[in-house]
């Protein structure tokens, strides 16, 4: 398990109390906890793609697995497999070039997207696993439920190169993981690649949903030489006016260090940076290797990896495993953004569920996630009382592993101090201003917030932050008596 012990400071810096505004905010806080969902009802969609259609919150993933919810807590499990989805008639023949090409019988992870005509277009991957034998092609529906009618195949990767020569792996992409989307001046897009050659984006034709004509792969965007990164999805944001473009490094089972990581850039294609500064299209294996995973470990900031939590006696009772492979989604009615993930969980084994957690923008435009799954909390004005106790903190590094974070106690006062295993201050969190944690010297912006504890049953207080360096910082406060 890695060290991080954080030092003392010497000297603690006390600031102003929390507003008379903040501290009469408790019967506004009390009418939240009451909200706050106390039961989940679990779905298994492995690399879970959302879209809003129909009054429904739908993720679909790979084998064609798939599920819908009314608010993101509750999951309605429609298929867990190729065999046992509807959304084509009979997906073996449908389907039947795409299977014969790629020397499979399932799909990967699939997206949909609703375009201007209304129709759903469902974007799917077929590959057989140990080589990038794959395709990408596109299905039309007018239901987002289907029945889908494939409309056909539109890259392949594995055999003849788009230029016409040899595949060239070490360069060329692996066409999975696609997602489309529109950016704000209504261009389509679609963003796709894993492992091999990279991530690449191209420009699709919004009238037929296929990819421009003359473009190859695309533009890439990071990758190459085999490295671990995979699964790209962006997400642009109106305040910001930054497109984020997320991406799992690492390998997805319980073993494989799989984890979350953004970077981002003012245009859709490009060219996106990390939160220290680092261009992502350098980051990649190096020449001749295989899994260069130390080559790729700088790059990317870190939203979350595998983190344990653990009771009084050192038990398990919480946290994630290779948590990966994500979507994100703004809800424009309630202004909130959510990342949508599959996670596996400590002592379970391959075992993976859908989890969701809310985005939060802090001050310098990154995103940080909350540490616990979306309960139906909102942001609102805190008292120091609801602030202070003794946290379990967790800090993510650029490590690409199967270790846990330590987790490290940390005890915040009522009058703005930190101390345990590092020793800083907490500044107020009076809306619309953000909160900071400043531990070691180290500003970490970001929110306090109160969410739900499903594994202890009650409601808490959580700190989600970020330094300047994109190092990311997540706290839950103890409820133990």
């Amino acid at each position: 398990m890695r060290k991080k012990i954080l030092v003392s400071l010497s000297a603690v810096a006390l600031l102003a109390g929390c507003s008379e505004a903040a501290e009469n905010a408790k019967a506004e806080l009390n009418q939240e906890v009451v909200s706050l969902n106390q039961d989940f009802k679990e779905a298994s969609v492995h690399d879970p793609s959302i879209i809003f259609a129909e009054d429904q919150y739908y993720v679909i993933g790979s084998h064609l697995a798939f599920a819908k919810s009314a608010d993101l807590m509750n999951w309605e499990q429609i298929a867990t497999s190729v065999s046992t989805s509807k959304l084509f008639e009979d997906v073996s023949v449908s389907l039947a070039e795409s299977f014969a090409y790629s020397r499979t019988d399932t799909l990967w992870a699939s997206d949909i997207t609703q375009l201007k005509d209304g129709k759903y277009y469902l974007y799917y991957c077929s590959c057989e696993g140990s080589s990038p034998l794959s395709t990408l092609g596109v299905a039309v529906s007018d239901s987002i439920e289907g029945p889908y009618e494939d409309k056909g195949i539109f890259l392949t990767s594995g055999t003849e190169s788009v230029t016409g020569g040899a595949f060239d792996a070490t360069q060329e992409p692996n066409v999975i993981d696609p997602h489309v989307f529109y950016d704000e001046e209504e261009r389509l897009w679609m963003v796709y690649g894993s492992y091999s050659g990279g991530i690449f984006i191209l420009e699709m034709d919004a009238a037929t949903g296929f990819p421009k004509e003359n473009q190859g792969y695309g533009k890439k965007l990071l990758g190459g030489n085999h490295s671990r990164i995979e699964a790209p999805y962006i997400l642009y944001n109106k305040d910001t006016d930054y497109y984020y473009l997320f991406l799992s490094f690492g390998g997805l089972d319980a073993s494989g260090g799989y984890n979350i990581r953004v970077a981002r850039s003012k245009h859709p294609d490009g060219p996106y940076e990390d939160a220290s500064g680092n261009a992502m299209i350098d980051a990649k294996g190096e020449e001749g290797t295989f899994f260069d995973d130390e080559a790729i470990e700088k790059y990317g900031t870190k939203l979350i990896g595998n983190f344990e939590i653990t009771n009084d006696q050192e038990i398990p009772i919480g946290g994630y495993v290779s948590p990966g492979h994500n979507s994100a989604y703004y809800d424009e009615a309630e202004d909130k953004y959510y990342l949508i993930f599959h996670a596996r969980f400590p002592n379970k084994g391959e075992h993976n569920e859908v989890r969701v957690h809310q985005l939060l923008f802090n001050s310098d435009g990154w995103p940080v996630m909350t540490p616990l799954r979306y309960a139906g909390e909102s942001l609102s004005t805190l008292g120091a009382e609801d602030i202070a106790g003794d946290y379990r903190f967790y800090k993510m590094d650029n490590a690409i592993d199967a270790e846990y974070e330590e987790e490290l106690a940390l005890t915040l006062t009522a009058s703005h101090l930190a101390y345990g295993q590092g020793g800083g201050y907490w500044k107020g969190s009076e809306l619309p201003n953000e909160s900071s944690l400043v531990v070691n010297f180290t500003e970490y912006k970001g929110y306090f917030i109160r969410q739900w504890d499903e594994v202890n049953g009650v409601e808490t207080t959580t700190f989600s932050g970020m330094s300047n360096a994109g190092e990311v910082l997540f706290g839950i406060k103890k409820t133990e008596d």
